[in-house]
């Protein structure tokens, strides 16, 4: 069981009605997420493959080839990027990334926080991702933050219903995507006004 978090442990997540926007324009990859990392590297340690598209060659040009492989199930020219015995980025020097202005769409979109606004717990062998998610705090000013983040969440608890009946087919893969399956399907679940 977790532990509790302090108060002096919570992290600010912003307002939730204008994270939610920021993280739906780079889900789309219009954009980027705004996530204030600091000196956390939890996603870059987590045994995580990175999908790199055949579109981002700035990103292609920065990464030595023989750490990419063909993605499975997708078109040509998807490659993916795989981790070290250790479970981290081989892009990851000195605890920083060393092609962060050059890094893959995926990690510009990727933000912890889709966890808590989903109420989901990241993938239990996620361990610094889900220490870390726990700590985020967001603000709820308006109404509107309120349904959202309800809205969010009711779409979670949706999807995952619907997986359980469906079985293995409608199931999404893990719980990252999960959550952002629910931030896409949200406005279903607003309430109506």
């Amino acid at each position: 069981m977790a532990e509790p978090v302090h108060d002096h442990d919570a992290l600010e997540a912003g307002d939730f009605s204008v994270w939610l926007g920021q993280i739906q324009m780079a889900i789309r990859g219009e954009g980027e997420s705004d996530v204030p990392c600091g000196d956390c590297t939890a996603c870059c340690t987590a045994s995580q493959f990175i999908h790199i598209g055949p579109d981002e060659t700035d990103t292609l040009a920065h990464i030595p080839a023989p750490l990419l492989f063909p993605a499975p199930l997708l078109p040509r020219g998807h490659v993916l990027m795989g981790y070290d015995e250790h479970g981290r980025c081989p892009m990851l020097v000195d605890d920083r990334c060393s092609i962060y202005d050059h890094r893959p769409q995926t990690c510009r979109a990727y933000d912890c926080r889709v966890f808590v606004a989903a109420g989901v717990q990241a993938d239990a062998d996620k361990v610094l991702i889900v220490e870390r998610a726990r700590r985020w705090r967001f603000s709820f000013p308006t109404l509107l933050d309120h349904d959202l983040f309800q809205a969010v969440h009711a779409a979670a608890v949706h999807i995952r219903s619907r997986a359980d009946e469906s079985g293995a087919a409608g199931r999404p893969a893990n719980n990252t995507q999960l959550a952002v399956a629910a931030i896409e399907q949200h406005e279903r679940f607003l309430p109506q006004r």
